[in-house]
């Protein structure tokens, strides 16, 4: 058995666990039901925060090597976020290739492991809007008025929960 095909059956395993056992904040399914690489999830803001009331489109791309390498996650609707960069891509420790971190900023542990399953990558980036890490940002601009300036961060964070609900 090849690589590939490991990697599509335990994406295919995970998908139907979250179809039989929905988690609450997300739902996930295929872009396209031929290819189990590629999945769109949709992320609703978490309760109690700037994103509440948000519905925030996402895809994952999942590499052949899955789970020894981590996926790519990109917002597809428009999200101000630190952690997430003007093209949508999502900048957390968790999706970042594992081993030690050549900056020195992340332990070898708070990056990608096998052991991570789709479930929780999207709890990892639900915690992640609840609070932002605005040491190591992607988005430099979000995490500058994070800090400095809270009223206009939250206004813009607002438009985009207005524009995600119209969508």
């Amino acid at each position: 058995m090849g690589e590939s095909s490991q990697s599509s059956l335990l994406l295919r395993k995970q998908l139907s666990e979250l179809n039989k056992n929905p988690v609450e904040g997300f739902s996930a399914g295929l872009i396209d039901d031929v290819d189990i690489y590629k999945w769109e999830v949709l992320i609703i803001g978490p309760p109690e925060t700037l994103y509440e009331g948000g519905f925030f489109k996402a895809h994952l791309f999942f590499p052949k090597e899955y789970p020894l390498r981590p996926p790519k996650m990109k917002f597809i609707t428009e999200i101000w976020h630190p952690n997430i960069d003007k093209n949508g891509d999502v900048c957390i420790s968790i999706l970042h290739e594992p081993g030690d971190d050549k900056w020195g900023y992340e332990k070898a542990s708070e990056r990608w492991l096998p052991v991570h399953t789709v479930e929780t990558i999207l709890i990892s980036v639900i915690s992640m809007l609840a609070d932002p890490n605005d040491e190591s940002p992607a988005n430099v601009d979000a995490a500058k008025e994070w800090r400095e300036n809270f009223p206009e961060f939250k206004k813009k964070v607002a438009k985009c929960i207005r524009r995600s609900q119209e969508e």
